[in-house]
C-alpha cells in the first residue's frame, strides 16, 4: 500500500478506563484548570506590563514561561474538554499533527526557559557584583530567542517523520492530545525506526535543561554555604524557592515516567496518562500562584491596593 493513509482523521479517546458517567465531571475540572490557568497567568502578566519594578532579568524570563504556559494549556485543553464535554473527539489529520507540533515545541521551550532561569540564579548568586553586567539586555534577548529558536528542531523532526507515515487502520489516540506515541503507534510500518529518535530527542531535552539545572543549584548551594550566618544563608535560598518549586512540578512527574518506564517498570493507561497530563497541567495553574505568594516583590504590590484602603479609612472619619 506504501505511504498511503486512509484515516481522515484522528479519535481523541483521554483516559480509556473512564466510565461515561463521569465524563461531565472531568470536562468541568478541566475546565475549571483552564479558565484558572488564563486567569493566574494573566494577572501577572498585567503586574508586569503595569509595574516597571519587575522589569528585571528574572521577570523577563517569568514573563516568556507565562506565555508559554498559556500557549501551551491553550493548545493542550481544549479538544479534551470538548471530549467529554460534548462527546465531541474528533481531530482532522492535519489539525492532529499542527497539535502534536505546538505540544512538543512549548513543551521544550519551557524546559528551555526553566534552564535559563537556574543560569539567572546561579549568576545572581555566585557572582553578585557582576551579575547586572552579565544580564544586560542584549544577553537576556539572546538567551530569550535562544529558548524559542533552538526548541523548533526536535518537534519538527518528529512532525515530519510522523506526519507522512501510513495510517491506514485505527484511528483512536489512547491520550489526552495528540502525542508523538499515541499517534505513530497507529501507523501501519514498524515504528522502531520511529520510536528511538523520539526517545533520543525526549531524554537530551529533559535531561539537558535538567543537568544544567542541577549545575547551577549545585554551585549555588557551595556559594550559600560559605556565607557566615544561617540568616543570611536562609534569605539567599528563599530566593530560589519559587524556581525551585516549579522545577519540582515540571521535571519531577516526566523522570519519574521516562526513567521508569525503560526500567521494565508497567504502569496502567489511565495512570500514566494522568501523571502526564498532571504534569503539563498543574505547572503552569500553579506557577502564577508561587510567583505571587513566594516573591516579596510581587505579594508587596499586591498588598498595596489593600493597605491603600486601610489607610483611607480613617482619613475620611476625620
Amino acid at each position: 500500500m506504501g505511504n498511503t493513509s486512509f484515516v481522515k482523521d484522528f479519535f481523541i479517546v483521554g483516559f480509556p478506563g473512564l466510565q461515561p458517567h463521569y465524563y461531565g465531571l472531568v470536562s468541568a475540572l478541566l475546565f475549571f484548570v483552564y479558565l484558572f490557568t488564563l486567569m493566574e497567568n494573566g494577572v501577572f502578566f498585567t503586574l508586569f506590563v503595569i509595574t516597571k519594578s519587575l522589569h528585571r532579568p528574572v521577570y523577563y524570563f517569568v514573563l516568556n514561561l507565562v506565555v508559554c504556559d498559556v500557549l501551551f494549556s491553550t493548545t493542550m485543553l481544549p479538544k479534551i474538554i470538548s471530549r467529554y464535554w460534548f462527546q465531541d473527539g474528533t481531530i482532522s489529520f492535519l489539525g492532529c499533527f499542527v497539535q502534536m507540533f505546538f505540544v512538543h515545541y512549548l513543551g521544550g521551550v519551557i524546559s528551555n526557559v526553566l534552564a535559563v532561569m537556574a543560569i539567572d540564579r546561579y549568576a545572581a548568586i555566585c557572582y553578585p557584583l557582576q551579575y547586572h553586567n552579565i544580564m544586560t539586555n542584549r544577553n537576556i534577548l539572546i538567551l530569550i530567542l535562544g529558548c524559542w529558536i533552538l526548541s523548533l528542531a526536535g518537534p519538527l523532526m518528529l512532525v515530519i517523520r510522523a506526519y507522512p507515515l501510513p495510517y491506514c487502520a485505527e484511528n483512536t489516540i489512547i491520550h489526552c492530545y495528540c502525542e508523538h506515541v499515541s499517534v505513530t503507534t497507529l501507523a501501519c510500518t514498524d515504528r522502531s525506526l520511529y520510536s528511538i529518535p523520539a526517545l533520543i530527542y525526549a531524554l537530551v531535552l529533559l535531561m539537558g535543561s535538567f543537568a544544567i539545572i542541577v549545575f547551577s543549584y549545585c554551585s549555588i548551594f557551595i556559594a550559600v554555604m560559605r556565607i557566615s550566618g544561617s540568616q543570611g544563608r536562609m534569605k539567599t535560598f528563599s530566593t530560589c524557592s519559587p524556581h525551585l518549586m516549579i522545577i519540582a512540578l515540571y521535571f519531577i512527574p516526566k523522570c519519574f515516567l521516562y526513567l521508569f518506564g525503560n526500567i521494565g517498570v508497567k504502569f496502567s493507561t489511565d495512570l500514566r496518562i494522568l501523571i502526564n497530563v498532571m504534569s503539563n497541567l498543574l505547572p503552569p495553574m500553579i506557577n502564577p500562584l508561587i510567583y505571587c505568594l513566594r516573591t516579596e516583590e510581587i505579594t508587596k504590590i499586591l498588598k498595596r491596593p489593600f493597605q491603600n484602603k486601610q489607610i483611607g479609612i480613617p482619613l475620611q472619619l476625620l
